[in-house]
């Protein structure tokens, strides 16, 4: 299936400007953007993979994740295939970077309608656009959003933050929920193993924390690359400059796609993380790929009180200790999106 992508414009030199990344491709007839999956096709930006999942799951909210939305949930999950980053350490790359290796889109038909429809069907209280970069897919996202909402369902965008100021026009409208990777704190990483850059995703950071999307950051550490304490001192001073209450997300690298050399993130590497977002006076800061509950546990910021639990694999084992939003203990409100 393909669709008109609309986000886009004609140039006065017959070209036409994709304006849903900050790659900005600007086409001639026939050409493809970066991500694989924008083409123009008779004088037009066509979408190939409108309608078209390659991946589809029903997961707990914290999968995404995201522990300050609508905790102990289930979400509907879905992407397709395309991205427009390059991530050498990708784990979905047989979705994100299929046209690397000059394969033909593919996918199970899901218009938007039976997205909602299957949502709805499992008892699920929100959609995530996830297992690929969902920006790239913008207008089959939207669609599948917007008809969500009127559903009385919510709307998650799993991203790499690359969306343009333009997109963020039209997500407002319709994504209640953001988990932003902030895969580093340089340029020459962004370029290096992910074919991008750093401001873009910066802004677009900024963008959804002033356009009221709720947002969790998520960085996962790779041994040598971007795993030393002043990397990891800058993000959390970024993060903390926005908003101290902005969840950050630590994770750790397992080798996988170009970077099978690589070893996995050692646990200290982690907890030195969360060390230094704390420090640094992040009031949020969880662990990932650990299994320590500790670390996984939400703590009440004024009297320590342990407010949303979680053990076992994620998602498995959540206890909600909170009263509409607040500390049972000392009634502090805990940001987030509790209902």
């Amino acid at each position: 299936m393909s669709a008109r992508a609309w986000l886009s414009k004609k140039l006065p030199s017959g070209k036409i400007l994709c304006l849903a990344c900050a790659h900005a491709c600007k086409l001639d007839e026939g050409e493809t953007g970066i991500c694989g999956v924008r083409k123009v096709k008779n004088g037009e930006l066509k979408l190939l993979v409108y309608g078209k999942a390659a991946a589809m799951n029903v997961d707990p909210i914290e999968k995404k994740p995201l522990f300050h939305f609508l905790p102990s949930t289930r979400v509907f999950s879905f992407g397709t295939v395309g991205c427009n980053l390059s991530c050498s350490f990708c784990q979905n790359f047989e979705i994100s970077q299929f046209h690397k290796e000059n394969r033909p889109v593919f996918g199970r038909d899901l218009p938007p309608e039976t997205a909602v429809d299957l949502a709805l069907q499992y008892g699920c209280k929100s959609i995530a656009y996830t297992y690929n970069e969902p920006i790239v897919w913008f207008e089959y996202s939207y669609d599948t959003a917007k008809l969500a909402r009127e559903k009385g369902l919510k709307n998650v965008y799993v991203t790499s933050g690359y969306e343009t100021k333009e997109a963020m026009k039209y997500l407002k409208e319709v994504i209640d929920a953001m988990n932003i990777d902030l895969k580093a704190f340089t340029d020459e990483f962004y370029r290096k193993l992910c074919g991008a850059r750093l401001k873009p995703v910066l802004q677009a950071i900024e963008e959804a924390y002033k356009d009221d999307i709720w947002i969790e950051i998520t960085t996962l550490f790779i041994p040598g690359e971007n795993d030393s304490e002043e990397e990891m001192r800058k993000i959390a001073n970024f993060i903390a400059s926005i908003d101290t209450a902005i969840p950050w997300h630590v994770s750790g690298f397992y080798p996988t796609y170009k970077m099978t050399d690589k070893n996995p993130t050692p646990p200290e590497t982690l907890l030195k993380a969360y060390e230094i977002g704390r420090a640094e006076g992040l009031k949020f800061v969880y662990v990932g790929n650990f299994n320590a509950p500790q670390f996984e546990t939400t703590y009440c910021p004024v009297c320590g009180y342990p407010v949303i639990e979680r053990s076992g694999y994620i998602g498995q084992e959540v206890t909600n200790h909170l009263k509409e939003g607040h500390c049972p203990k000392c009634g502090t409100f805990i940001p987030g999106v509790w209902s």
